[in-house]
């Protein structure tokens, strides 16, 4: 678009609207690794101590990769990739961790829709502290407004498996968008209120931001006072012993709702840690911090009700061989192998052309079992 007419449209919009849709997506463009300095956010605290992984006394380093057919340098095939972040641990030990492009370990990067996993895991615990009774409770139950679209139907199950038949345009290229409409407006609750059914749930998987957020406005509601950002805090930040503060982006300053289908804000080690919960079935040096039958639930391989076997409540499946990950979309991973023992965290400026899932499977198979 010329210059000329990004400049009219945005005056435009502030002369019709103080908060356009539209201009802020003409002007930001695209999901980009510095949107965390771009919207208001809520912030969560870490404990006074904090769990530390520690470095491999003999780190199995990756020093080539095979692409294609031909070795490359493993260092360069991530930089070429746009990476700003790679750690592989094992066994709580760190065996390979590099930053790139002016990146470190204290460096924040936007998780994107490795948040979906994330809020999966604080329904689990909604469930477990008796807030929500199962996942067999229709979504109205907690969001009323939808009953006039016809969600009556619709469960926090088929929201979780994302089969609840949404009638949601996923297209980040569209500045009408629902995309558009999640990321860049400034009214999330009216959004999700003004959601409606393509087809009839239960019957068919499709990724779609809007089940996400459905779940982030019942968890909204059932805590009452409590901000999601300050259950995510009491629930696993603080648990976890998390190494650094995070924060959650909202869709506005006064009584905003978190972005729960993206936009958690935090650090490489840190996103380990969430791996590591799930890697040791939800439980934390001895504690229980999510229910072992939760997490069994939300990575096991199942296709009833119209679920796709490589995804469930929120979490990607990438083979049927027990391995899971909570994915985003500039190519944020936390990777688990609970075969191997094995966590692997990439976090990049965009997807590059690297063929994520298939690296890391690759990876995992050249780590003895654990």
């Amino acid at each position: 678009m010329p210059k000329s007419r990004l400049i009219l449209l945005l005056v435009a919009c502030s002369l019709t609207l103080s908060a356009c849709k539209v201009g802020r997506y003409i002007f930001y463009n695209f999901a980009d690794i510095n949107d965390h300095k771009k919207f208001p956010a809520r912030e969560i605290a870490r404990a006074n101590t904090s769990f530390q992984f520690h470095t491999a006394k003999k780190p199995r380093t990756p020093k080539n990769f095979t692409v294609n057919g031909t070795e490359v340098s493993f260092d360069d095939y991530l930089e070429d990739n746009k990476t700003v972040a790679f750690l592989i641990i094992q066994d709580d030990s760190i065996h390979y961790e590099k930053y790139w492009r002016g990146y470190e370990e204290a460096s924040i990067v936007p998780s994107f829709s490795v948040a979906k996993s994330v809020v999966s895991i604080l329904v689990g615990c909604a469930i477990e502290d008796g807030l929500i009774p199962s996942v067999n409770v229709p979504i109205t139950q907690y969001i009323p407004e939808l009953k006039d679209q016809g969600f009556e139907k619709v469960t926090l199950e088929h929201v979780l498996q994302m089969t609840s038949g949404l009638d949601y345009n996923e297209s980040y290229s569209n500045p009408f968008g629902d995309a558009a409409t999640f990321y860049y407006g400034r009214d999330l609750r009216k959004a999700v209120f003004d959601m409606e059914l393509e087809t009839k749930p239960g019957t068919r998987f499709r990724y779609q931001s809007g089940n996400p957020q459905m779940l982030g406005l019942v968890l909204d509601r059932v805590l009452g006072e409590k901000t999601v950002s300050q259950y995510l805090q009491e629930k696993i930040w603080k648990p976890l012993e998390m190494e650094y503060d995070a924060s959650w982006s909202l869709d506005k300053k006064k009584n905003g709702l978190e972005k729960t289908f993206c936009c958690i804000n935090a650090r490489a080690r840190d996103y380990a840690k969430i791996g590591r919960l799930y890697l040791n079935d939800g439980a934390y040096q001895g504690q229980q911090i999510v229910p072992k039958d939760w997490v069994a639930q939300s990575t096991k391989v199942d296709t009833t009700n119209g679920s796709a076997w490589n995804y469930q409540y929120q979490w990607w499946l990438p083979t049927r061989n027990g391995d899971f990950s909570a994915e985003g979309i500039l190519g944020q991973y936390i990777y688990v192998n609970p075969e191997k023992n094995l966590i692997i965290v990439r976090l990049g400026k965009n997807w590059g052309k690297a063929p994520w899932k298939k690296v890391f499977t690759s990876l995992a198979e050249a780590y003895p079992a654990s």
